[in-house]
């Protein structure tokens, strides 16, 4: 899938892996695309599967959820 696509699947996969807003997971991939996150996945669309889709949502959600700073450190 294009990088677009898989930010988009990451953005779902937060909002129905952890039951929040889908502005709150927006924010989220927003947050982590602005420290870099996803720099890799820009670069190499080959990785943007499904599958890194899941691991990605779920540390996106580790660092830049609702328990943790905008700089993704925990409280």
């Amino acid at each position: 899938m294009n990088y677009e696509a898989y930010l988009d699947e990451v953005t779902t996969l937060i909002t129905e892996k952890y039951g929040i807003s889908d502005e709150a997971a927006i924010g989220m991939v927003m947050r982590a695309q602005e420290d870099d996150f996803f720099s890799v996945h820009d670069d190499d669309p080959s990785i943007c599967t499904l599958e890194r889709a899941h691991q990605d949502a779920n540390s996106v959600f580790r660092k830049w959820g609702p328990n943790t700073t905008a700089a993704g450190k925990d409280r």
